[in-house]
């Protein structure tokens, strides 16, 4: 009875924790448009005041091909595009839910770190996201940013002026990217909220003794990936995360790090997704600009 009741188990977790299509959570709320500043739906870092409102001529929503079919994605630019060869720009990687809008305040705060709008933010939905055409996956998820770059590169973007900053699921492009470079070797990693790897994710959350490649078909490793990251890194993370908590995840690629310098800013009562607005926005902004111009 008891070797039944297991194989239940194990076949209702196989069920319902296959992480390479959960982790993936798109488009809980169908959109036609990309609103921004207008959006009225759910949004993180809701409570952010109108200082850091972006004008309507720095917005510039894009449509970037992507795979051999020519799959198109949106990626919004923060900032005049005319003046990317000269700039400092954000690789913005969002969240694993929703779209563009969700986390548009988020872009907001990095344009607007050290003064008003001094840094590009180059944000995108990933194939299968907002607008985006395709099925997200995890090689689509590294593609799809990959592709933003290249878009970033084609316009006088290069490596000692581009910062990536990956948060939650975007932390595994993010980190990805920069310890296996493709258009760009990126000057500095952020990541705020990254979770150590898909195994860990399933272990935690599922609170068994099997291994994660019982659930999952990813080979995301954080942990693992940010051993090769020679460039300096930024952790954030909130000490209350009950989605990715700070022990199991956070610290665990914190401590992995080898490269030339890391910092650390933890939250105190911060969550998964309002370290900003616990912090304090000014607080936060100002933690990265340290961090970035060192």
């Amino acid at each position: 009875m008891r070797n039944l009741f297991l194989i239940g188990l194990m076949c209702t977790f196989a069920s319902c924790l296959r992480l390479d299509s959960n982790l993936f959570n798109p488009n809980e709320t169908v959109i036609t448009e990309y609103k921004f500043e207008n959006y009225t739906g759910r949004r993180e870092c809701a409570e952010i005041s109108s200082q850091y409102n972006i004008p309507d001529s720095l917005i510039n929503l894009v449509q970037i091909p992507v795979g051999t079919n020519n799959e198109k994605i949106y990626a919004v630019y923060i900032g005049d595009v005319n003046r990317i060869a000269t700039d400092t720009v954000f690789l913005y990687c969002h969240g694993n839910a929703e779209h563009m809008d969700l986390y548009w305040n988020r872009a907001k705060l990095l344009a607007n770190v050290g003064s008003k709008n001094r840094f590009g933010v180059l944000m995108m939905d990933y194939r299968g996201y907002g607008l985006s055409e395709g099925t997200p996956s995890e090689s689509n998820l590294y593609e799809d940013v990959d592709a933003c770059a290249q878009w970033l590169f084609n316009r006088g973007m290069r490596n000692e002026r581009i910062i990536y900053y990956g948060f939650s699921l975007g932390s595994s492009a993010a980190t990805e990217l920069t310890a296996n470079p493709r258009t760009f070797n990126p000057s500095k990693l952020i990541l705020e909220a990254p979770f150590a790897s898909a195994e860990v994710m399933v272990q935690d959350a599922a609170r068994l003794a099997l291994p994660g490649s019982f659930f999952v078909n990813l080979k995301i490793d954080n942990a693992e990936e940010i051993k090769k990251v020679q460039q300096p890194f930024m952790w954030i993370h909130g000490e209350a995360d009950d989605f990715l908590s700070i022990t199991a995840h956070g610290e665990v690629v914190y401590n992995a790090y080898q490269g030339s310098y890391k910092t650390a800013l933890r939250v105190t009562n911060g969550g998964h997704s309002n370290v900003p607005t616990i912090h304090g926005f000014d607080n936060y902004n100002n933690a990265i600009l340290q961090f970035i111009t060192r």
